[in-house]
């Protein structure tokens, strides 16, 4: 059987670069899940990078199926860009964790437009209890696994406000997005306002 974490782990050092720091949490019932930082010494220049590493190896499954399967079905890790210096968001490491355990533990499938909420700031002062799932495929690409294992996709996650969280809900992930995009609003400053919703 391929070592599907060897290879995620490989394509994000190709990726982002060598990690300056890792932490590992297992979860009672999970496989351990790691969180690697990647410091800001990108174009950006102040962009710090934490992906995780373990969600990926096992497939998600459709939480309506009776079993389980081993082998099919979507792999995904998860990406979080933000600015760093500004607030202590090193200590996301514990709720990316936990977002990543999501799959094994609540059996869902995390996907591109859903809505992730950890119930607490994701840092210490953070305005943000929720991320957005974004579309995969900018900052790290898709990683082709063997037949007939799914690749694994690298989603990145945008902070969201309650605010924004919940008008998310009623109009949906898209019209959030352009909302911040016409706004032009800096969705890695960790401290940023939410969005006019009017």
């Amino acid at each position: 059987m391929v070592d599907v974490l060897a290879l995620v782990e490989a394509r994000l050092r190709t990726a982002l670069g060598d990690p300056d720091a890792r932490a590992a949490v297992t979860f009672l019932g999970t496989d351990r899940v790691e969180v690697l930082r990647f410091p800001g010494d990108n174009q950006d220049g102040t962009v710090v990078r934490y992906a995780t590493l373990g969600m990926s190896a096992q497939p998600m499954s459709d939480p309506a199926a009776m079993l389980a399967d081993p082998v099919a079905g979507p792999r995904a890790e998860l990406v979080l860009s933000v600015r760093g210096g500004l607030a202590d968001t090193d200590k996301v490491l514990r709720p990316l964790a936990v977002l990543a355990a999501s799959p094994q533990v609540e059996g869902v499938i995390v996907a591109p437009g859903a809505s992730l909420d950890v119930g607490e700031p994701l840092w210490p002062g953070a305005p943000f209890t929720s991320v957005l799932v974004a579309e995969p495929g900018g900052l790290v690409e898709d990683l082709e696994l063997d037949e007939p294992l799914d690749p694994v996709r690298f989603l990145p996650l945008l902070p969201m406000t309650p605010n924004e969280a919940a008008w998310k809900r009623v109009h949906g992930a898209q019209a959030l997005q352009e909302r911040w995009l016409t706004n032009g609003t800096d969705l890695r400053d960790p401290s940023r306002r939410s969005v006019p919703l009017d």
